[in-house]
């Protein structure tokens, strides 16, 4: 269906007068209209991107009811959109699914003061032991208005400011007390193995001290770069054991059934030996990496591909990922972002300077919205700008692999002579000699036991032998000391394609243990 409708009547909640009622919607595929009592009062293009609408001015005095209307649009034959795994047409074939309209996370009522905080974003600067807060107020403007901030860990109070308020805009860096021991610094970092977590109480206070507002949030202490050929976390080498996370359910597609689905997928990932995911072709529920943050998950975010070259595909997808950087900034979870992936929504890179004019420009203005993560440009191949080599390599004959990536060799002439699916690894070899190169998806071995309906890149008969080529392709790729990590394809099966190490039930398809010694070695 091109268009779907909702009707919903709600209980408004109480709300006193210059209190505003908010109205939000965490994702809508893919262009939504909204109308409470049958008034519009919200507009939005973008399927995985939240947004809201201020509905106080719609509400009718004295009724405790309000209606609320929401039209969704979404064209199955439009390959100008930002559409992921989505299927364009009926039924879901190769590595495509069944599409996603409508609403699909979550929709909720929130009461604000007249003057409240609208955003709140962190940034740690780990060199400098300080975080940096940026906060925006939304509302009725107050000359007396000052934010305090308290940011706590394990129960000790770190920092205890109160700022002036003299904009809507409010940048500030806040200083935190350095332990000055290593171990009680690292005490204090965000690891995978110890995801450590400032809380943070934010309040806007008149000048006699009243609250006019209070968030809680948090944030976390903790580093990412590239350095030579290694990736680097919190100044130390690690290497990435990453899963490819399409991030479907069985019972109801791209949304979770529930908060406890997210969080499992956060625990079984790590309990398959992974310190990662890499998201793939979706902005995921902020609930998912919630729990990435306090469990302990690194998460690659990746923009959902369009499917055409065109000045309507280029708006849509650079309003659409500037939104998602904006959303998930702050989350300490997530390491890197991923534009493009395998030069999908732009097929022409050899011979079109125009497309590898888009790729290099939605590269820097990642970099500009977020400098402090690592930017795959065009994760796979064709890369145009990058801060890292990803290279997808599905290759089933792990002597061939070993062979293909020996440690000696310069990185300049591994990016001349592999040309996975017959595509170019780079186009500007000399300037990204120097980069890191990891394996950023690889496997894909199908077991199940629909032979027919399902497909892989290679395929397992039973689950000895798929459990013996999972850990023998692993122990292959770990030995490989030329890449900084790899991605594995991947975490459970998507629809048609069985290539899980989980099914898409989240039934593991060997034991657990086993899984994790073969990931970790």
């Amino acid at each position: 269906h091109p268009v779907v409708w909702y009707r919903r009547t709600f209980v408004v909640p109480p709300h006193a007068t210059g209190e505003r009622v908010l109205l939000h919607f965490g994702a809508v595929d893919y262009c939504a209209t909204v109308w409470v009592n049958g008034e519009r009062v919200a507009a939005h293009e973008g399927g995985y991107t939240p947004f809201f609408a201020d509905i106080t001015d719609a509400l009718r005095a004295g009724e405790t009811d309000a209606t609320v209307i929401v039209r969704a649009e979404d064209d199955p034959a439009d390959l100008e959109k930002p559409r992921g795994k989505q299927d364009w047409l009926r039924e879901p074939h190769r590595i495509w699914y069944p599409r996603t309209s409508g609403i699909w996370q979550t929709v909720w009522v929130e009461v604000v003061p007249a003057l409240s905080i609208g955003t709140l974003v962190w940034t740690p600067h780990l060199a400098q032991w300080e975080i940096g807060i940026e906060a925006t107020l939304a509302g009725a403007w107050r000359d007396d208005a000052r934010l305090y901030v308290t940011l706590r860990a394990g129960g000790r109070v770190l920092v205890d400011d109160a700022y002036a308020v003299t904009a809507r805009d409010i940048r500030r860096t806040i200083a935190l007390p350095d332990p000055g021991i290593e171990d009680a610094r690292n005490a204090l970092l965000w690891h995978p193995d110890r995801p450590t977590l400032i809380d943070a109480t934010v309040q806007l206070r008149d000048a006699a001290g009243k609250i006019l507002d209070s968030v809680e949030s948090y944030t976390a202490m903790r580093s990412v770069a590239m350095r030579d050929d290694r990736f680097v976390f919190n100044g130390r080498p690690l290497v990435l054991r990453l899963v490819l996370d399409q991030g479907y359910w069985q019972e109801s597609g791209l949304t979770a059934p529930d908060d406890d689905a997210l969080r499992r997928d956060v625990e079984l990932a790590k309990a398959m030996g992974f310190n990662g995911v890499r998201k793939h072709q979706k902005i995921e529920d902020p609930r998912f990496l919630y729990w990435a943050d306090h469990l302990g998950l690194l998460v690659w975010e990746e923009m959902p591909s369009a499917y055409a070259f065109t000045r309507r595909a280029i708006g849509r997808v650079t309003r659409e990922w500037t939104a998602a950087i904006e959303r998930d900034r702050s989350h300490p979870c997530i390491i890197a972002w991923v534009p493009f992936n395998e030069s999908w929504g732009v097929p022409d890179l050899p011979t079109m300077p125009a497309q590898r004019e888009y790729v290099r420009a939605l590269y820097h203005l990642t970099k500009s919205l977020d400098p402090s993560r690592p930017v795959s440009g065009n994760d796979g191949w064709e890369q145009v700008t990058t801060d890292l080599i990803g290279i997808h390599d599905y290759d089933g004959d792990v002597g061939r692999i070993a062979r293909r990536y020996p440690a000696a060799e310069p990185v300049a002439d591994l990016l001349r002579r592999e040309q996975p699916a017959r595509r170019l690894l780079s186009f500007a070899i000399e300037q990204h000699a120097a980069l890191p190169v990891m394996l950023t998806e690889f496997g894909g071995i199908a077991f199940s036991s629909d032979h027919d309906g399902t497909w892989g890149y290679t395929r397992s008969d039973n689950a000895e032998a798929f459990a013996a080529q999972y850990t023998v392709l692993l122990e292959t790729v770990r030995g490989l000391s030329r890449f900084a990590g790899f991605c594995y394809t991947q975490f459970t099966d998507t629809y048609q394609e069985a290539n899980g190490l989980l099914r898409m039930d989240r039934t593991p398809k060997f034991a657990l243990e086993a899984i994790r010694r073969a990931t970790q070695g």
